[in-house]
């Protein structure tokens, strides 16, 4: 029997696999398909720019297939899933707050007490989104693709904002249950909601780059699911 072909997905922390594994653990036929999901904030390390972004991400997949003796040809794809968070906003509307220890997400602004150290990070993150957002793969051959979140994982899937840790887990766990046995209302949710961006890839990365829209909610990541929908009907 052919050996199963992977789908390696990078989230950016552990709820979101929480939220996330196991749906797309069934999402993909199972008898030819292996899902195997990491979670680290790649495009937010110290050592992270544009210029080794790619190789970044393609050491993680080459470390997850030396430990396991794969090789390119055994990837079917490489999933990226990224938080904006705010990156592509004007200056303008990174504020200063004293109060705000950590920084504060609206629609309209970021609140910090460190304001430059915010657009410093914004400037760099939005860079290497980019970036990433132009590969098409990693470690030279294996198919890759970022989807971006708005401003976070949190924001699209629960419509929620400045969650503590213990909120990102419950939410994860809700999400989870309330989607594992309707894959259907999940692909409907991702694909078709009024957040979605699910036509064209590179529009919908010319979008959130625009005006505020990487604080609004919004994600591209229905384009992913498209395909696999077209499949189970």
């Amino acid at each position: 029997m052919a050996r199963k072909k992977i789908v390696f997905v990078i989230v950016e922390g552990p709820s979101d696999d929480s939220a996330l594994g196991v749906i797309l653990n069934r999402l993909y036929d199972k008898n030819t398909v292996h899902v195997e999901i990491t979670h680290g904030d790649i495009t937010s390390e110290s050592t992270a720019k544009p210029e080794n972004i790619a190789s970044k991400v393609g050491n993680i997949v080459k470390a997850y297939a030396k430990a396991n003796h794969f090789k390119q040809e055994n990837f079917l794809s490489v999933i990226h899933i990224i938080d904006t968070d705010g990156a592509f906003i004007p200056k303008d509307h990174v504020i200063e707050d004293a109060n705000a220890e950590e920084p504060i997400y609206t629609l309209q602004e970021i609140k910090t007490c460190r304001p430059e150290q915010i657009i410093k990070r914004n400037e760099k993150k939005s860079e290497i989104m980019l970036r990433l957002s132009a590969l098409n793969s990693v470690w030279v051959s294996v198919p890759y693709k970022a989807y971006y979140m708005s401003s976070n994982l949190d924001h699209v899937l629960y419509n929620k904002l400045n969650s503590s840790d213990d909120e990102k887990e419950d939410d994860a766990y809700t999400f989870a249950i309330k989607y594992r046995d309707d894959l259907e209302g999940f692909l409907c949710f991702i694909i078709d909601s009024d957040f979605c961006k699910s036509d064209d890839y590179k529009e919908s990365w010319e979008f959130i780059q625009k005006d505020l829209h990487s604080l609004e909610r919004w994600s591209n990541l229905g384009i992913c699911f498209k395909e696999i929908r077209e499949e189970r009907k």
